[in-house]
């Protein structure tokens, strides 16, 4: 049996796990209870009513959270010539192409995101059973195959993230970090629960957001009144 320590017995004591909380006031309480002694990450977790086994029930999209997520993210880019300069100068970590192919084929797979120009989809396309178990496939419906490279690449180191439910119907995401203010978390959760919300399928029958919660990753989880955020 997992112990659980006094600070978090204490947080949760505050807490009733019954209760459904308004954003603002479910922001307050993760945030407070944010005690760690490093920069905890807000997470969002939403049960959605889809069944993604089912093509025409599947969510994916992506959002770019006003207050970005707080994190450092490394973009590799598939680029040759002009846009290669483009995305180095946009501050991509990784550019190249049959080389950088060659290195991720070996396992060196040092990045957080993955774009790519059309005409390089070719060499990417081999690399699918690597990168799209990891999500990092790049996908046009995304923008992540594009030859708009400066903004894409911008775009994913300003703290743009990507979206995926889960086998058990569970779209979850970092949306900021416990040092960021009240009023820049709270934007950032309505950020990803109004896209997610714009990206239901046209196979989702009944209700379709279901539950949501925020949590810090030390911190206890609290549920979020569904009414309210979208009222929001």
């Amino acid at each position: 049996m997992v112990k659980i320590g006094k600070r978090l017995n204490s947080i949760r004591s505050n807490i009733s796990e019954d209760s459904e909380y308004a954003l603002n006031e479910a922001v307050s309480i993760i945030k407070g209870a944010a005690t760690a002694k490093f920069d905890e990450t807000i997470e969002i977790a939403m049960r959605l009513g889809v069944d993604p086994r089912h093509s025409d029930q599947m969510v994916r999209g992506v959002v770019s959270l006003p207050h970005g997520t707080g994190n450092s993210v490394t973009v590799a880019v598939f680029a040759r010539g002009d846009n290669a300069d483009l995305a180095k100068k946009a501050g991509a970590d990784l550019v190249g192409a049959e080389e950088l192919a060659e290195q991720i084929g070996k396992g060196n797979i040092n990045f957080d995101r993955c774009i790519a120009t059309p005409d390089l989809m070719p060499i990417v396309g081999k690399l699918g059973k690597i990168l799209g178990p990891r999500g990092l496939m790049p996908n046009p419906k995304l923008g992540t195959v594009t030859n708009e490279i400066e903004s894409a690449v911008i775009a994913a180191k300003s703290g743009q993230i990507e979206f995926r439910v889960e086998k058990a119907g569970i779209v979850q995401a970092g949306v900021g970090k416990a040092s960021f203010s009240e009023s820049a978390i709270y934007e950032n959760v309505v950020a990803f629960v109004e896209a997610v919300n714009k990206a239901k399928p046209s196979g989702s029958k009944g209700t379709y957001i279901k539950k949501v919660g925020i949590s810090s990753t030390m911190g206890p989880g609290v549920k979020l009144d569904v009414t309210s955020i979208k009222a929001v």
